[in-house]
């Protein structure tokens, strides 16, 4: 079973060259039935980023604290 979540930045973030915006929403399915879609290192949140925005979370440092999500399901 997996779970849907809506992804939203809390605040712009500038780092290492790149620009996170509280209007860069993704809307993530997770593999597993979860509470948080940042359970497995955010795979999926990362690779949703990358696609939509060409926005790699991993080189602006970000973590769960930088987001806020809700389920959907």
């Amino acid at each position: 079973m997996s779970r849907v979540f809506e992804i939203t930045p809390k605040r712009i973030k500038r780092a290492n060259g790149t620009v996170l915006t509280p209007e860069m929403k993704v809307t993530v399915t997770t593999k597993i039935n979860t509470s948080t879609p940042f359970y497995n290192g955010a795979v999926e949140v990362k690779a949703m980023y990358m696609r939509l925005y060409g926005f790699d979370y991993k080189k602006a440092n970000c973590n769960q604290s930088d987001f806020s999500f809700r389920a959907l399901d």
